[in-house]
């Protein structure tokens, strides 16, 4: 590990030169910073590289009776492609039991199934289902092996066909779980996608973002989903208009981004500035943006203490909150919650907006 160590501490420090691919993929390397040392230029420990979990502070347990959640493993024959998911579920004393809304969440490069389960756990006791999806080709297994060929591997995650793999194992995820025993919970008009960095490069993609390759335009849109939580949304490297990309999107969107949400890797380095970018081009009926004052990259991962260790439940906190809130008001019209949610977590913010185009959101019943 104190190999691992060393190497990730040359990237970090620019004397390891990242190669740049001929292609670089709609996203790059940004999630690399589910790392938190990258982020912050600290160590890192074996526990943190390998996602274990961690003790959550008190502000962000959830009562285990309110919520259930179990682990699927399935296979996409046509891919030959594992696609492992974690299902969070309201607690089953909790009425109504059908048309919950339901929240399909990628991670970042790196990540698991078992990642964010603070939005995941705190989602179901709110009465709604969220369903994680694994990428397998961008996945944890990304950190093992040998580390001279770390960044190798993170490159070749980092393509244009893994992010396309990416979409397909959502859409695939949301047929298995539309096909089967708990899609009597869900209600279908109420769907939401969701993601973090490379993560929400997938969710952009499935919202309706639009890229040109090869001289065509490469559509990835799924019609089922109907909104889009967008987390340190990374910009579309070596594309000069997200315009272009995103001013066609038509679903409502909340973008959550922090300002010292920035990525420093050498070749792709990206300050915080983009993710503004990235809500400013962003298309749609409506569209929200929070920044948290402070943070990092990786302070929406599931990891303690990245972005400060008093800091880093707060935004968990009001991040799930927000997400539960943004989804009642697009899906059941209550605005409520959403409208106060800025003013309970004013001390947090650096930045508040909520923009909404002259054209209805979609009827989502």
């Amino acid at each position: 590990m104190k190999t691992l160590e060393k190497k990730i501490a040359l990237i970090n420090s620019g004397a390891l030169d990242v190669e740049h691919s001929r292609r670089r993929i709609l996203l790059g390397l940004t999630a690399l910073l589910t790392l938190p040392s990258i982020a912050r230029g600290q160590g890192v420990n074996s526990a943190e590289v390998m996602g274990s979990t961690q003790a959550k502070p008190p502000a962000l347990a959830i009562d285990p009776s309110s919520y259930r959640s179990y682990d699927k493993d399935w296979q996409d024959e046509s891919r030959k492609r594992a696609v492992p998911v974690r299902i969070y579920l309201p607690a089953a004393s909790l009425t109504p039991f059908e048309g919950r809304p339901l929240l399909i969440f990628s991670h970042g490069i790196g990540g698991s199934r078992n990642g964010y389960s603070y939005l995941g756990t705190y989602l179901a006791s709110q009465g709604m289902v969220a369903l994680h999806v694994q990428h397998v080709g961008s996945d944890r297994k990304l950190w093992f092996g040998n580390p001279f060929s770390l960044v190798d591997r993170l490159q070749g995650a980092a393509q244009d066909n893994e992010a396309v793999q990416r979409v397909r194992d959502v859409r695939f995820a949301l047929d298995q779980f539309l096909s089967g025993d708990l899609s009597q919970m869900v209600d279908r008009q109420r769907i939401v996608a969701a993601g973090h960095s490379y993560g929400a490069n997938t969710t952009m993609l499935l919202a309706g973002a639009r890229v040109a390759r090869d001289g065509a335009v490469l559509n990835l849109r799924d019609p089922r989903v109907r909104a889009a939580v967008i987390i340190s949304a990374p910009p579309f490297y070596g594309e000069p208009d997200p315009g272009n990309i995103l001013g066609e999107v038509t679903v409502p969107s909340l973008h959550i981004t922090a300002t010292e949400d920035v990525i420093p890797i050498p070749g792709y380095v990206s300050p915080a500035i983009d993710r503004i970018k990235v809500f400013d081009a962003m298309g749609g009926p409506s569209k929200a943006l929070a920044v948290f004052s402070g943070g990092s990259h990786s302070v929406f991962t599931d990891r303690a203490g990245t972005g400060g260790p008093s800091l880093n439940p707060k935004i968990k906190q009001a991040t799930r909150e927000l997400m539960a809130d943004f989804i009642t008001k697009v899906f059941d019209g209550d605005a409520s919650g959403f409208e106060a949610w800025p003013l309970r977590y004013r001390d947090l913010l650096a930045r508040w907006s909520l923009t909404r185009s002259n054209a209805a959101e979609p009827n989502q019943n």
